[in-house]
């Protein structure tokens, strides 16, 4: 089963080849906006999906945590492009990303118990790896306002906190 998380990968990685959002290899704030949100916004629906299946309490102490994180971060961001007048740009990176994680969701939804906990952990594992290459290799270096920069780069030390205890609570589910 390719996981939701290899599947964002794919797109976030491929994303000035293939998806025809960057032009000349460049994205615009408003793309950058609109993609940081979706991925905010997928992490949170993987998370509402874990508190509705899981009943290990470490699993639904990390899915809650998600949950107020990346709702206080897209708070944030979409605070913050209103005070630029930015309005985030729908595109094919962001339809793709949703599309999937529906997918992908759908596919997490059928596993229960242990096998759920275990499948959840290690997709946010891989999720915040993949979200925090982007951000530090894409989003960042692409974002040409020096506030939104910086609110990307503060996003990206509270994503590296998430992805070691991802990988914290992966390792005591095994």
């Amino acid at each position: 089963m390719r996981s939701l998380i290899g599947n964002i990968a794919t797109l976030l990685l491929t994303l000035t080849v293939s998806s025809g959002v960057a032009v000349a290899g460049k994205l615009s704030d408003a793309q950058i906006a609109h993609i940081a949100s979706t991925a905010g916004e997928l992490d949170i629906n993987a998370a509402q999906q874990a508190l509705d299946k899981s009943t290990n309490k470490e699993v639904r102490a990390f899915a809650e945590n998600m949950v107020k994180d990346h709702t206080a971060v897209n708070d944030q961001a979409l605070a913050l492009v209103k005070k630029l007048n930015v309005t985030p740009e729908d595109n094919a990176t962001s339809r793709s990303l949703t599309k999937d994680a529906a997918e992908k969701l759908a596919k997490l939804g059928r596993l229960s118990g242990a096998a759920f906990d275990k499948a959840y952990v290690e997709n946010e594992v891989a999720y915040h790896k993949t979200v925090n290459s982007a951000l530090s290799t894409t989003l960042i270096p692409n974002a040409s306002n020096a506030e939104l920069k910086s609110f990307l780069q503060t996003g990206l030390k509270i994503f590296r906190g998430h992805e070691q205890h991802a990988e914290h609570l992966a390792s005591e589910l095994h």
